[in-house]
């Protein structure tokens, strides 16, 4: 067992004086902004047991500011890793005390996320989150702009026009870059097959769109199949990717471009472990990195992993929030596109 951290752990790591950390940490004396953070970021760098403190002592003077974010599914790896990295960045902020309210969305229902919408906005000066595209959800919002809490929307768009910013992927091109890999790594052209949580998901429909186009205009060699909706459900996708399997025992491949990912790859996993070889083996795309999906690229169940890289869209979201706050609303929406992260096997 190793030992703890110590203050002069931190004062190394930091490359400051033993009594430099001990005036951040109790307070005495006044130092230097850049040199408190760089000490609090030694302090978790090295796993020290009072960086919380540390980061306390140094904030305690700063404008606070209370941000909600209302996310999907509590359960699932990928907004819990999404949560994680929004407190990260919270943190990180350096001139202003970010205290984030994090909740998750009782269902994907347009009235189950106006609902919280509501109460979440009576505590906080600014809220994002992740919804469904609804007139109900865009009346709610606009209600919120008229009483002053900017809304963000995050991942998939939504009431555009009305909220002040769309933070994440461009999902035409994520579409398009699903459509580019299977096409490239499919063992011989044939049919394709969509999976999309559902149509009110403004992001599965643009990434359906940009997956059509690519495949319409530079390989019409395969065929597309009917668009599958999983309802972002593991088991409608597993019960339905064994289906297809079944249908289409020869299919090229096939892109989920929303939740449910964890289905495909269980119903992979047993229908090629009853298969000869890899002859017979789809390109699969799915979305966001996850133990799940990780693994299966790694066994090469599936051909490539298209994500978003959560640490640096959270980074810039609170960016905007904060400045949406300070210099008030936009007078015109606008939307902020992060670059996709690729993985396939060989990256991991």
């Amino acid at each position: 067992m190793g030992q703890r951290p110590t203050i002069a752990d931190v004062a190394h790591e930091a490359g400051v004086s033993v009594a430099t950390v001990d005036r951040v940490l109790n307070g005495r004396h006044r130092v230097r902004e850049e040199t408190a953070r760089r000490v609090y970021e030694a302090a978790q760098a090295v796993g020290y047991h009072a960086a919380a403190l540390i980061h306390q002592r140094i904030t305690a003077e700063l404008p606070v500011m209370d941000f909600g974010f209302l996310l999907q599914k509590e359960a699932q790896p990928f907004y819990q890793g999404l949560a994680r990295a929004l407190t990260e960045a919270a943190v990180g902020v350096r001139d202003v005390r970010v205290r984030p309210h994090i909740a998750f969305a009782e269902g994907q229902a347009p009235s189950a996320i106006v609902a919280q919408l509501e109460p979440l906005a009576t505590r906080t000066q600014a809220i994002a989150a992740v919804s469904v595209d609804h007139h109900s959800v865009t009346q709610a919002v606009e209600a919120l702009k008229v009483n002053g809490k900017p809304v963000f929307a995050l991942l998939s768009d939504f009431a555009q026009g009305v909220r002040e910013s769309y933070v994440g992927l461009n999902n035409i091109k994520v579409g398009r870059t699903a459509a580019w890999l299977i096409a490239h790594t499919a063992r011989r052209p044939g049919k394709v097959a969509l999976f999309v949580g559902g149509h009110r998901w403004h992001g599965h429909e643009l990434r359906e769109t940009g997956f059509r186009s690519f495949f319409r205009e530079y390989a019409p060699e395969f065929e597309i199949l009917e668009t599958m909706v999983n309802l972002d459900t593991r088991r409608l996708t597993y019960e339905a990717t064994l289906n297809l399997l079944d249908r289409y025992p020869d299919i090229a491949g096939f892109y989920v471009a929303g939740g449910g990912m964890e289905g495909a790859i269980m119903a992979l996993r047993e229908e090629m472990s009853e298969r000869d070889g890899s002859a017979m083996r789809p390109s699969v795309i799915v979305n966001e990195l996850t133990p799940d999906s990780t693994a299966a690229l790694q066994e090469h169940l599936i051909t490539g992993i298209l994500a978003t890289p959560l640490q640096s869209m959270c980074r810039s979201l609170l960016e905007h929030m904060v400045n949406s706050v300070r210099s008030g609303q936009a007078e015109t929406s606008g939307q902020l596109f992060l670059p996709v992260t690729i993985h396939v096997p060989e990256s991991l």
